[in-house]
């Protein structure tokens, strides 16, 4: 029997430093999040930002916390459930990091049965530091606990015309009644050297404005293509006029250079010149999470309009949106039935 195995990020238990101090070291401990050597590492989120940053994060998830608890984990619940109801195989949801374990949902399927696994990481993007991490750490569950279950992983999906088609849809119908006088793209960031290293040619990717447009076998795991290449696909599908487009990256760390230009950098400037009325989309995330609710939805808000701004409209993510599982089911029943992925 074939299942499917849905893996996000994942959240603290709840918006407490109690419950922030495990998953924040659980996920900044990843070396494919902080690759420093483990000794470095172990100083830097041990000895450094644990010893503040959980207050700091308790704070952020209080703000955006639902009755029924963190909103990716709700949001990913709704959409694994709408995907059950649109296919015939067994769902299960996992998460990277926190208590909602990639190990208990794959015990999950294989106690209904499941010898062949559809690992969907819910990232249209590659990176170490999302995609990455879950196939890997879903090798190593499998491979530990379940070794005669197969493993089969969707692609990154930043390019498929199903996915660019929902995406930009949802995205016109949140431009509905708002006139804009800019959208920004606005991705997660990454360090550049996690570009670098993700480059399997090791001379390809040099981060100058021009690498990312020359084909090359090393767009196949570079971020930074990938995620400009989404944005010019979304333009193109909706027709946006390219001088009211643009693409930034979001929450940085401090110490390294990171991808650029920065989002809240990108508030300031295009309030300084003239753009009154900003429409932000965050198309790295599938589902609404503490980076595109609080910081970009309600910090960015404030952002803009201190720098001038003077209207801000925040476009959410796909979500569980009804289109969106469509696409999902229409996948997972091409694999079913010939292995095709998208």
């Amino acid at each position: 029997m074939k299942g499917i195995l849905l893996v996000n990020l994942g959240s603290p238990d709840s918006p407490t430093a109690k419950d922030l101090r495990p998953y924040l070291d659980e996920f900044l401990m990843d070396e494919r999040v902080i690759d420093v050597n483990p000794v470095l590492r172990n100083i830097i989120v041990r000895g450094i930002i644990l010893q503040t940053r959980p207050k700091k994060s308790a704070k952020a998830y209080a703000k955006i916390w639902w009755d029924e608890g963190s909103p990716l984990v709700v949001i990913s619940e709704r959409f694994a459930a709408k995907l059950r109801q649109q296919t015939t195989m067994p769902v299960a949801l996992g998460m990277r990091y926190g208590s909602m374990k990639i190990k208990n949902a794959l015990q999950e399927l294989h106690d209904q049965g499941v010898e062949e696994v559809l690992l969907v990481p819910l990232y249209p993007h590659y990176a170490m530091s999302s995609y990455e991490t879950v196939v890997v750490k879903t090798m190593e569950e499998q491979t530990e606990h379940f070794p005669n279950m197969r493993l089969t992983t969707m692609p990154a999906f930043y390019k498929n015309t199903d996915y660019i088609k929902v995406l930009s849809e949802s995205i016109s119908e949140g431009l509905k009644g708002f006139e804009y006088d800019h959208i920004l793209f606005s991705y997660h960031g990454i360090p550049e050297r996690h570009i670098r290293k993700s480059d399997p040619t090791k001379f390809h990717c040099k981060i100058n404005g021009s690498c990312c447009n020359v084909n090359s076998v090393a767009h196949n795991s570079c971020y930074r293509h990938q995620v400009y290449d989404t944005t010019e696909r979304v333009k193109a599908y909706l027709g946006l006029p390219e001088e009211k487009v643009s693409s930034s990256f979001q929450s940085r760390l401090a110490g390294d250079p990171w991808l650029k230009p920065y989002t809240d950098y990108e508030f300031e400037r295009l309030a300084q010149e003239g753009k009154k009325r900003l429409a932000v989309i965050t198309p790295a995330f599938v589902s609404d999470c503490l980076e595109t609710l609080e910081e970009i939805a309600m910090e960015g808000k404030e952002q803009f309009e201190e720098a001038g701004g003077e209207q801000y409209k925040h476009i959410a993510c796909l979500n569980d949106n009804d289109a969106w599982v469509g696409v999902m089911a229409k996948w997972a029943q091409e694999w079913e039935a010939n292995g095709k992925l998208p």
